[in-house]
């Protein structure tokens, strides 16, 4: 009995839900927990008529056009059907009924009652009842004797009851259920069922097995179970015909058994493995109807329940007859009465074989489960070969006793000829989709939702058109386009607008792009992919577009339309999307098993140098789901949704792996509600996502609502005060590594928010500090130390002396002290790679006036992302690391690294001079102050919102990363950072800074000064670096051994070898150039008259008045201090 399992869909709110076909079989009536009964035309009937009886309804039956519902206000309503006007009350109980039914003819109806009470009704005059007592707790259900004489009952007191209705007495009760005092709790509803027609067998669904019951003698006489069904009965239902009998269980398995047989003819599984609550036969015996405890409502199709007479008996009797070497002759081509077949899918049915002998009573007398596992046909060989699971087992096969078929079937011969698969079976491969689109079978759908605007597509028979509408006006005006081509995949972009069809046999696969954003008249241009290859997904970034295609391969094209690059996938495109310079791909990396998808990812960067980030590793997902969502924050970092609602953003940090930082599952009220994403921030961190009860998509009209969902990590016990600073602090770290990864790629940042983030995240490792003082966990208070920066620490040490933990304070000191000498050991080192640095930028600056300002910054960006690659092949890129334990080794590593991904901020270097990123910061520790006069001062910036060095990661090396690098910062466009700022600006900006600095009264940290015009030579307003001191003494050697150089080349030389020197090396180049600087001051007075003489005073004058506004920053005390002692 091969059969189709079609998809389920939703059908009512959460909770349980029933079924039912009308007379005809033309309607499937289903009832729910939202109080509504629907009235569906088929699975696919998209707006089914619905009728509301109540605030919920537990039952419904449906005879001779009559409608019955149990509904929560303790009735039981009569409508008409399918028109659905009410016709009356039939009965009411004290309570809310919990099952009702028709008898075979219609004219009554039977109910059960959560007050102990089941009632016999007349439908044409609801005066005449019967009440039968005799249950000690509520009813689950109730079925008629198709003869009328008897009504069988279960309770949740355990027993199954015999009434007879019109004595109104009890024949027999059997004590087969598990006892519970309400239905809610029941472990099984225990549906009972009389065959029809000849109404011999009683079915009683006990545990995993249904146990048949002779009607009159009222002897157990047979059971129906199989080894692949281990959960608890629901509920069962006889085919039309009487001869088959279905069960569906609280697992989700539908089995069906050839009840003359006691064979299981057909095995399904829920799709999801929910509970299955309602069954209902069509009445033609071809179809199934079920419902889950979610609300939804799944069809089996294609189920063959008709035999004649005449061909069970000539079965029979060859079956009888014929020797067992003859047994071929039993196949034949007629599958009408066929019960196995050779192999399934997901929705076909298992392979059996048959076993010979055994026990009369043996519920496996006749067939073992091949595989506990459904099987896929690809595993086995094609439909036509002969295999053991073609054997039509079917009940002409055997004879009405159980001792004619134990042997007809030999089962020997058989076994060898096909072994039997046991391992886990594939899982049918995701299909290909564009995120923020909805189905393509739509009439109406969304074609692309994104931060830019919103494409959608009317596909109907009056037109197929295309509205783009844009989310700011600004960008470009709202669009129609006429859909001649039939396009089902688009994109939208600042740019442009992408749009694909998929090609026919005589039309390919086209690429359109509407290049809104071009300076000239031609803003179209469409493109014909080979013969046989399709689009399957497609995306834009900034200046490029990419096409994943059939043939496995990914199409890169620039915005014009000039083809860039081709390369090949390792496997099928599931998803794709853009984001800047950056590409992710999803695709299979390999087949999946039970249930799982096995999908791999890779993220490419499309820059000056293209490089690949992530290199196809597994794409992690939640157990048994699917892919739903890909895309880029606002700020660039790849995050994904799957379809059980987890959210995972990939983290930089911790070697691009994905954390899950939320789950949309949690907010919904319904399990078959769902939310959509369109788009994620980091700052302000928001899930911008559409809500969509009962369905996954939401509907182009009216234009759905965009809610905003909060971010959270699933850290453990959130619930108390300690777990939800710690969710705070590492959600505050991951979300500030696009500080580092935009700084890195070059464009500006937001000096504001990476601020606050740097004063959120010590603020809560003060708090966290706090907490565990309290409850006593000093070591703990030592490992949060040494996340915190200098100055935070000196609080807790403060925190720690008044709370009298001398211990705790002393180990704090010797914490303290090594982050001081850290400092004094890192200064030397950054100061010498800024000065190798500026002086690199100085030299290779155009000195020509008459190019432009952008031009200028464009080169310098590009001169900077060079050096940045060689640097990275000399050093080799450092990982990130968060072990706090470690803090002094990786200090040294990272402050000998001039470029990191670690870093979060940049001091642009620009073509007037070079700002001092040591007057941005405060001073540092009051007791060593003297000593060290440049120390990052993190608490400072708590109270203010000026620039400052971030955290580069929980391991507390927020205040050593101040290598600067010399890139031209990008300014930001409304969506997000992109191009290069001239640097002119960014020099002037920083004058306006200055001038309106001495304002603020509250402003803490001192400003840089102002750079210096073009004009001026930066190398005479400075002392000599240790670098510019060891090049004038070793030019000579660079020139001999490389005579052909030119001078950026000597210098590029000379900074490649300066940097082999070792730490020592380099520090003593710094002090011969400090103590070397006062005499080569003196010669350059005395040769350059005094104008330079004025130039030095003037730098002295601002280094004094640095020094005043330092001591000023140490008098008023931070937020921080006053929360530590705010208590005391």
């Amino acid at each position: 009995m091969p059969c189709e399992r079609k998809p389920m869909r939703y059908g009512h709110s959460e909770g349980h839900t029933e079924v039912c076909f009308d007379d005809s079989g033309k309607f499937i009536v289903t009832c729910g927990n939202d109080g509504d009964v629907r009235i569906w035309e088929g699975l696919d009937d998209d707006d089914p008529k619905f009728i509301t009886v109540g605030e919920k309804a537990y039952s419904l039956a449906l005879k001779n056009n009559k409608l019955v519902t149990a509904s929560s206000n303790n009735t039981v309503q009569i409508h008409t059907f399918p028109d659905g006007d009410p016709d009356g009350i039939l009965t009411r109980f004290t309570t809310n009924a919990t099952h009702v039914t028709f008898n075979s003819s219609g004219s009554r109806v039977a109910a059960g009652s959560s007050d102990f009470m089941v009632k016999v009704v007349e439908v044409s005059d609801s005066s005449q009842q019967k009440t039968l007592r005799g249950h000690e707790a509520p009813v689950l259900s109730v079925t008629f004797d198709p003869k009328d004489d008897f009504l069988a009952s279960a309770s949740c007191d355990g027993n199954v009851v015999v009434w007879n209705i019109k004595e109104q007495s009890q024949l027999i009760s059997w004590p087969l259920l598990q006892k519970t005092n309400d239905v809610s709790n029941a472990k099984s509803l225990c549906r009972l069922a009389w065959q029809p027609g000849t109404a011999k067998f009683l079915a009683v669904p006990v545990e995993s097995k249904v146990q048949l019951y002779e009607r009159g003698s009222w002897d157990h006489v047979s059971t129906l179970s199989d080894d692949l069904l281990t959960q608890l009965v629901n509920v069962v239902a006889w085919s039309p015909c009487g001869q088959f009998l279905a069960a569906g269980s609280v697992g989700g398995s539908l089995n069906v058994w050839d009840v003359s047989s006691k064979l299981c003819v057909e095995r399904q599984k829920h799709e999801k493995g929910f509970t299955v609550c309602g069954l209902a036969w069509h009445p033609s015996g071809s179809q199934i109807a079920y419902t889950d405890t979610e609300g939804c409502l799944g069809l089996l199709d294609g189920l063959r329940t008709s035999t004649s007479n005449s061909t069970n008996t000539a079965s029979k009797q060859a079956a009888v007859t014929k020797p067992a070497k003859d047994y071929d002759a039993l196949f034949d081509d007629d599958d009408d009465d066929r019960v196995m077949d050779e192999g399934q899918s997901d929705t076909n049915s298992p392979v059996k074989k048959p076993i010979a002998g055994g026990d009369d009573d043996d519920d496996d007398d006749f067939l073992m489960p091949a595989t506990g596992r459904v099987r896929s046909r690809a595993i086995l060989d094609d439909e036509n070969s002969l295999d053991t699971g073609s054997l039509k087992l079917g009940q002409e096969k055997f004879g009405d006793d159980d001792d004619t078929g134990s042997g007809v079937v030999p089962a020997a011969p058989l076994v060898p000829l096909r072994p039997a698969y046991e391992g886990p079976m594939p899982t049918p491969p995701q299909k290909a989709f564009q995120p923020g689109s909805t189905p393509a079978h739509l009439t109406h759908r969304f074609m692309m939702w994104n931060s830019v605007g919103i494409v959608r597509d009317y596909n109907d028979e009056q037109d197929n058109a295309i509205d783009v509408e844009f989310h700011d006006t600004a960008v470009h005006h709202a669009m129609h386009l006429t859909n001649t081509l039939g396009h089902t995949m688009a994109d939208l972009s600042q740019e442009a607008v992408l749009l694909a069809c998929p090609g026919t046999d005589e039309l390919a696969s086209k690429l359109q792009c509407l290049h809104f954003s071009s300076w000239d008249t031609n803003k179209e241009w469409m493109v014909d992919l080979p013969q046989g290859e399709d689009v399957r997904a497609l995306c834009l970034g900034q200046g490029w577009a990419a096409v994943a295609t059939s043939a496995l391969m990914i199409r890169v094209f620039s915005i014009g339309g000039v083809q860039r690059e081709i390369f090949s996938l390792p496997g099928n495109v599931v998803c794709m999307v853009a984001h800047g310079e950056q590409l992710l791909i999803v695709y299979h990396r390999a087949p999946g098993f039970d249930g799982e998808q096995a999908l791999g990812v890779q993220l490419l960067q499309f820059g000056r140098r293209k490089r690949q980030l992530i290199h196809g590793e597994p794409l992690p997902l939640s157990h048994r789901s699917y892919l739903s969502w890909l895309g880029f924050t606002a700020e660039g970092t790849p995050c994904y949704v799957d379809s059980e609602g987890a959210v995972r953003m990939l983290n930089r940090s911790v070697g691009n792996t994905w954390t899950p930082v939320c789950s949309t599952r949690e907010t919904c009220k319904s399990k078959s509600d769902s939310y959509w994403v369109v788009g994620i921030h980091e700052n302000p961190q928001q899930l911008r996502c559409i809500p969509c009860k009962g369905s996954r998509y939401p509907p182009t009209l009216p234009r759905p609502a965009v809610a905003i969902l909060p971010f959270k990590l699933p850290l453990c016990q959130t619930s108390t005060e300690k777990g939800q600073m710690e969710e705070q602090y590492c959600r505050s770290l991951l979300f500030s590594n696009h500080f580092s990864f935009l700084s890195s790629s070059g464009y500006e940042i937001d000096e504001e928010a990476q601020s606050q983030s740097q004063k959120d995240q010590q603020e809560l490792l003060m708090k966290m500090f706090a907490l565990s003082c309290k409850l006593e966990r000093e070591f703990r208070c030592v490992e949060l130390a040494e996340l915190m920066t200098q100055k935070v620490v000196t609080l807790a040490i403060r925190y720690a002396s008044r709370s009298r933990r001398m211990a705790l304070a002393q180990r704090l000191s010797e914490i303290a002290l090594e982050k001081s000498n850290q400092i004094q050991e890192v200064e030397p080192e950054e100061e010498e790679e800024e000065e190798e640095e500026e002086n690199y930028s100085s030299v290779r600056r155009p000195s020509g006036s008459g190019q432009s300002e952008a031009a200028q910054g464009r080169q310098s960006s590009r001169r900077y992302q060079e050096e940045e690659e060689q640097r990275e092949e000399e050093e080799g890129r450092e990982m990130e690391t968060d072990e706090p334990s470690e803090t002094k080794k990786r200090v040294n590593l990272f402050a000998k690294e001039a470029v990191s991904p670690v870093k979060t901020n940049l001091t642009p270097i620009t073509k007037g001079g070079r700002a001092n990123p040591f007057k941005v910061l405060g001073s540092g520790k009051p007791s060593s102050a003297s000593g060290q006069p440049r120390v990052t001062n993190i608490l400072d910036n708590m109270t203010t919102s000026r620039k400052s060095f971030p955290l580069s990661g929980p391991a507390g090396k927020q205040n050593k990363n101040t290598v600067l690098k010399p890139l031209a910062p990008r300014p930001k466009t409304k969506t997000q950072s992109t191009l290069l700022q001239m640097s002119g600006t960014k020099a002037s900006n920083k004058k306006t800074q200055q001038n309106t600095q001495p304002a603020a009264d509250t402003q803490k940290q001192p400003e840089a000064p102002p750079p210096a015009s073009p004009a001026d030579n930066t190398e005479n307003k400075r002392p000599k670096t240790g670098f510019q001191f060891w090049l004038e003494e070793n030019r000579k050697s660079i020139t001999a051994d490389n005579p052909d150089l030119e001078e950026t080349d000597v210098i590029k030389e000379a900074m490649g070898r300066f940097r082999t020197l070792s730490a020592e090396d380099r520090l003593s180049w710094t002090e011969r150039a400090k103590t070397g600087d006062a005499a080569d001051l003196k010669k350059r007075k005395r040769a350059e008259g005094g104008a330079e003489g004025a130039e030095t005073e003037k730098g002295q004058a601002e280094a004094d008045e640095n020094s005043a506004k330092k001591k000023k920053s140490l008098d008023p005390s931070s937020k921080l201090s006053a929360f530590a002692f705010n208590k005391n």
